[in-house]
């Protein structure tokens, strides 16, 4: 058995904004570094934790996290759509698994993904469907939020079935999202009763019309945002590179401290999604000791993301 990772920040504004030729740049030297790096690793499978915006996962029933047995992606803000490989009978042996660690796995038999858990694959490999992939959804957008202890577990847990049931196959662990970050998401204690309506399930299978006006909210934000407008929460670098250092460091457990609102406060209402980057580390951390071989971060405004990108293997 052997186990890799790549953690990677998503942005749906990718191919919608234009930040600085260098920053740019920079973004793409980072993409070609995680593809280098899958390329010559070559996993048997992918788990891809990723989150979600509203576009899978709704109000009606939101769990902290869940494992897909099948899954499709949306193809939103013109990411790749269509169904994953899904390898069913392993999605089924890590949820009984991880039920039976204590883990209460919520599963779905049809999930729907949107750009934040299949973008790193397109990126990596051009197509969402190139290698056999696992999806967990980690809840990150929608309060209330599990403790990151819990994640923290989870990812140990993931660790542990990756070890002990998975010792046949090279597995590569894709955390996706992250890393401060705020745009223009909807909270439900603030929406107005139509956006309630749609956090509840009103806004899943979008219109074509819907979804472009929608998209066109987000670009527009991040255009703003560049430009200095105070639409949304400044980024925070040196939070960013703060978790960063923890995560890099093996020991994860400085943060089963940070609470969600302070999360919210520092980093935005979107920096949960690092959830995604803790239980992947602490996936590869349940295995053994690792080590970071490549890692970037840039604050990106265009984005309205602290971005970074990171690879890591076992010691």
């Amino acid at each position: 058995m052997t186990l890799a990772l790549v953690t990677m920040s998503h942005s749906p504004l990718l191919e919608f904004v234009d930040p600085p030729a260098d920053v740019k740049a920079e973004v793409e030297a980072a993409f070609e570094a995680a593809r280098s790096f899958v390329k010559k690793y070559d996993p048997d499978l992918v788990i891809n934790i990723g989150p979600d915006h509203y576009n899978g996962f709704f109000y009606d029933i939101m769990p902290p996290f869940c494992v897909g047995y099948d899954a499709v992606a949306i193809g939103d803000f013109g990411t790749q759509a269509g169904p994953l490989d899904v390898p069913t009978e392993i999605a089924t042996e890590l949820t009984e698994f991880l039920m039976e660690r204590g883990i209460d796995m919520t599963v779905s038999l049809r999930m729907e993904v949107d750009h934040g858990a299949v973008q790193p694959m397109e990126i990596i490999y051009g197509d969402i469907t190139a290698k056999p992939v696992l999806p967990i959804f980690i809840n990150s957008v929608a309060p209330p939020f599990t403790p990151l202890k819990r994640i923290r577990q989870l990812g140990e847990e993931l660790g542990a079935f990756i070890a002990e049931r998975l010792a046949d196959k090279k597995v590569l662990v894709i955390g996706s999202g992250g890393l401060s970050h705020e745009p223009p998401v909807p909270q439900i204690a603030t929406a107005t009763p139509e956006v309630r309506e749609a956090l509840l399930g009103g806004g899943r299978h979008l219109t074509p019309e819907a979804r472009d006006a929608r998209q066109q909210r987000v670009i527009n934000a991040a255009k703003d945002f560049a430009a200095g407008v105070g639409v949304v929460k400044p980024l925070a670098p040196e939070w960013d590179q703060e978790l960063m250092r923890i995560l890099a460091s093996g020991d994860l457990s400085p943060i089963d401290a940070w609470t969600p609102a302070e999360m919210s406060e520092i980093a935005g209402n979107s920096s949960h999604e690092v959830r995604t980057w803790i239980a992947a580390y602490a996936a590869l951390g349940a295995v053994g000791d690792y080590t970071v071989d490549y890692s970037f971060y840039r604050p990106i405004p265009e984005y309205i993301a602290g971005f970074g990108v990171t690879t890591a293997t076992l010691n």
